[in-house]
């Protein structure tokens, strides 16, 4: 029997966490601006994890190295930068093509224009994306694909075409009152900003953040199921006008408005803006705290509504005019093995430790373990899913000797529209393992078991494995 996740029971859940907290929050730099840069992320002699698909996450791609190269000096305020993903996907059973291997490619080279640095346009920036993809049908949603997956066990394959060259990114940015407005005009990506489940939760005091909640890479972690279809995003940016409001340092409130074809089924990153009667509009309030001076955590809650009247066509056919829902994310760290700072002032020496407390730390690196939750739900009649929740865990240098290495587990259920698809439910799990190989480069292997894959309902489950390698320049 299918069970829905109870609503109040996960807000209540939320609103305990954040109950819990022992002091004030340590708060983001810019608590209004979701995406952190990856420079900044990657900043040190040791790069922490970052999400499983970089280029579905963040504003400005890659770690700024190509403006280096190339020797663009900094005062010119240019940033250039980009990132590379390859992967090989395989199904090992359960699909009509087990032992079958697809890849894919994707290459995003951006640059950024800080206006204060060139002409003194205080809290001004541009910014300007190229995307080349190239890949295969690893989900499997037609009969070339492989593990008959709704939800997206690999978040790189999008909607056809899977062959494409597009201007990914086009948009002037304003800060105003240091950073407590922030708005966006132009090309974007709308889950840069809302919904944003993986992105980093960063504290003032750096030994404290969490580099990236987690690195798993199905869709959900990037795009709420109960959105997908209906918000732009990773492949298919829109045109429209984003604005953040910081009413405090440890809180934001958010509201966008884009052009809407998405959920009439087309194309937007390969199209220029079209406004008419479909359009895409978006609020989110989210906050941050700290538990105990060592556990930050964070939670966000959203509505939505598309306006249009949009169809589905086939064996169930369906009109509807507009449609809505909510969305509920959060992310605590729930155990680290970061050294108290002394109180006692008698032993404290160098940076507030005790000396037996410094000479631990020395041979200890840094790990820890979070956890994720999320939720949606919508009452739409043409989108692939009506109501979902996922949750997961992160470990953070587990591994001796190996600091920048992460590891994770995830698991996402979605209900499915029975207007297209036989199966009422898809519900799908992903174990991955993050090896830094050497500067910003990655390796990531993951294994994802799909019970009931939504779009293959001939076939029980489905076992898939996935190689990808990520290289931020």
């Amino acid at each position: 029997m299918d069970m829905k996740p109870s609503l109040p029971a996960l807000l209540l859940s939320l609103v305990a966490v954040h109950a819990f907290a022992t002091g004030p929050a340590t708060p983001s730099p810019d608590p209004a601006e979701v995406a952190v840069p990856l420079s900044q992320q990657l900043g040190g002699s040791t790069p922490p994890s970052i999400t499983g698909n970089p280029a579905a996450d963040n504003v400005n791609p890659g770690t700024g190295l190509a403006g280096r190269l190339l020797k663009i000096p900094e005062d010119t305020g240019l940033r250039f930068g980009g990132v590379w993903l390859g992967d090989t996907n395989t199904v090992l059973s359960g699909s009509s093509n087990p032992g079958r291997w697809l890849g894919d490619s994707l290459l995003i080279l951006g640059a950024n224009l800080d206006a204060e640095k060139l002409v003194g346009w205080k809290g001004a920036s541009f910014g300007v994306q190229f995307l080349q993809f190239n890949a295969q049908s690893a989900n499997g949603l037609n009969a070339n694909g492989l593990a008959g997956s709704v939800q997206g066990y690999n978040s790189l394959p999008g909607p056809a075409p899977l062959n494409r060259s597009e201007l990914y990114q086009l948009w002037y940015r304003q800060s105003l009152d240091d950073d407590r407005v922030i708005f966006r005009i132009g090309k974007q990506v709308p889950t840069y900003d809302f919904n944003n489940l993986a992105r980093p939760a960063v504290t003032d005091d750096e030994t404290l953040s969490i580099p990236s909640v987690t690195g798993l890479m199905y869709t959900p972690v990037f795009v709420n199921p109960t959105l997908l279809g209906a918000i732009g995003g990773y492949y298919n940016s829109v045109t429209g006008f984003t604005i953040s409001v910081a009413p405090t340092k440890n809180s934001y409130v958010r509201y966008g408005v884009y052009d809407g074809n998405v959920a009439d089924g087309k194309q937007t990153g390969l199209t220029g803006p079209d406004f008419n009667s479909h359009t895409f509009n978006i609020g989110e309030a989210g906050v941050q705290w700290i538990l105990a001076d060592k556990y930050p955590g964070s939670a966000g809650a959203g509505l939505w509504y598309q306006t249009g009247v949009l169809t589905l066509s086939g064996p169930h056919s369906v009109s509807q005019d507009g449609t809505g829902g909510f969305y509920l994310f959060g992310s605590q760290r729930l155990w680290s093995n970061q050294l108290e700072k002394s109180s006692d002032a008698s032993t404290k020496t160098g940076e507030g430790l005790s000396k037996s407390a410094i000479e631990t730390k020395s041979h200890t690196q840094n790990a820890s373990i979070s956890t994720f939750l999320q939720y949606g739900t919508n009452n739409a009649e043409t989108l692939p899913m009506t109501d979902s929740i996922g949750m997961g865990f992160t470990g953070f240098g587990l591994v001796p000797y190996r600091p920048a290495d992460s590891m994770g587990i995830g698991m996402s259920e979605a209900w499915l529209n029975r207007n297209i698809f036989n199966r009422n439910h898809e519900l799908m799990f992903q174990f991955y393992y993050q090896a830094h190989l050497v500067g910003s480069t990655f390796f990531q292997p993951g294994f994802t078991y799909i019970p009931t894959p939504g779009a293959n309902p001939d076939h029980s489950s489905a076992c898939a494995l996935t190689l990808r390698v990520m290289v931020l320049f």
